[in-house]
């Protein structure tokens, strides 16, 4: 995820937790936080996370996503926070909380993954 500046910060026994810029790699024409930047955020935290969840013989592939876009960011780094929902056998779901760095809620997020057979 370096394109976009990406950083894995922190793994703990139930979360993943990553930065992304607030930069002209994420920002759209107006000057805000792009929402696809958020998403791409969330998701990568997400499936992340649900691929620490699982054997290595599946792998954990993103089925649905939706996000609320709740606080513009205009600049500065915003950190996403991926905690399980569901853990089951075929499939997980996962919320995502991007805050900026006030700790304010930027965007919620929740990422549905099917859990299959490594190829």
């Amino acid at each position: 995820m370096e394109p976009l500046g990406i950083v894995f910060t922190e793994i703990g026994h139930d979360f993943v937790r990553g930065t992304m810029p607030v930069d002209e790699r994420t920002r759209q024409p107006y000057g805000l936080l792009h929402g696809g930047a958020s998403v791409l955020l969330a998701e990568t935290l997400g499936s992340s996370a649900g691929n620490l969840c699982v054997g290595d013989d599946e792998v954990c592939v993103g089925i649905e996503i939706n996000a609320n876009h709740l606080r513009a960011a205009r600049d500065g780094v915003v950190t996403g926070t991926a905690r399980p929902i569901h853990i089951g056998a075929r499939t997980q779901v996962w919320d995502i909380r991007i805050e900026d760095e006030r700790g304010r809620l930027v965007c919620i997020s929740r990422l549905t993954l099917a859990v299959v057979a490594r190829t």
